[in-house]
């Protein structure tokens, strides 16, 4: 399955257009993560914890989006998004989406 941020490959033709394609997935902080963060703000520094979680939604949710892409037929998903919101306090939704596609 090919991924990409552009509308286009260059040197592929677009054979079929199957439309759009997402995944979310929605993550609660945790407490200990919280705390460190705190301090971290504090003092300065990398949020190490956000850092893995916010990738660790990211892969999720494109994992979701590429199976709902490999349903309908695709093997490439073109244009790719990420949007994030807020759920509730403490909860966010990682949210990613692009066109399914057949690539010749």
């Amino acid at each position: 399955m090919l991924l990409s941020n552009l509308e286009i490959v260059p040197g592929r033709k677009i054979t079929k257009h199957l439309g759009l394609v997402q995944g979310s997935t929605v993550r609660s902080k945790h407490i200990g993560r919280d705390i460190m963060a705190g301090f971290k703000n504090v003092l300065g520094g990398k949020l190490t914890g956000y850092t893995e979680l916010l990738q660790e939604s990211r892969e999720e949710a494109t994992q979701r989006m590429v199976a709902q892409a490999q349903t309908i037929g695709a093997n490439a998903v073109l244009n790719i998004r990420f949007s994030t919101s807020s759920i509730s306090q403490g909860a966010a939704e990682l949210f990613a989406y692009g066109t399914a596609v057949v690539l010749e």
